[in-house]
């Protein structure tokens, strides 16, 4: 599958948090959403990873790096989790659409490994989507935070005992801290 499908994929699942902004589901059934679609990955990667599951799918969506790992669908879906049962609405739901609409756009910009950051356009691009999308949820600073917080877990990619920490899993709650640390301070002003 080329990059840009890869991608798509990727973006579709802004449909996530869209159940909750066209107010289809209150805040709570998304929890739930998230906890079924997680229950379900995790189902899939315990086939494929422990008993071989061997669908074309995978050969199209996964990375070379996922084959022996656990596959940035998966990590997706836990961050997305984890943000929703953490935050209220109006930090998790910019963290959760940073990883859906900023992470496929920059990654179309361009990419880079663990030993690499992305290009500073690249940063830039990434920071100005993700700032947009928390505009609408937000004040600036705390948009700013959140934007600083995604594009940061994007473009740097840090390795913990020999693991890359996938962007997947660190965008939304790299957003969410960042916005609510500036909503903190905006409280001392």
């Amino acid at each position: 599958m080329s990059e840009i499908g890869r991608r798509l994929v990727h973006a579709s699942g802004t449909g996530i948090p869209g159940l909750y902004l066209l107010s289809l589901v209150s805040y709570r059934q998304l929890g739930y959403v998230l906890i079924g679609l997680a229950v379900t990955v995790t189902v899939l990667e315990i086939a494929r990873l422990g008993f071989g599951l061997d669908w074309a799918i995978y050969d199209r969506l996964t990375r070379e790096y996922e084959q022996d790992n656990v596959a940035g669908y998966a990590l997706y879906m836990y961050s997305m989790l984890a943000v929703v049962w953490v935050f209220e609405p109006t930090v998790a739901v910019p963290g959760m659409l940073m990883l859906t609409v900023g992470d496929p756009i920059s990654g179309v910009l361009g990419s880079n490994d663990a030993t690499t950051a992305k290009e500073v356009g690249v940063l830039a691009a990434m920071f100005a989507v993700c700032l947009a999308l928390a505009l609408p949820f937000v004040s600036l600073l705390p948009a700013a935070l959140g934007a600083l917080g995604a594009t940061l877990a994007d473009g740097f990619k840090p390795v913990i005992a020999g693991y890359v920490v996938d962007d997947n899993l660190s965008i939304p709650p790299s957003a969410a801290v960042g916005i609510t640390l500036g909503t903190f301070l905006l409280t001392l002003v």
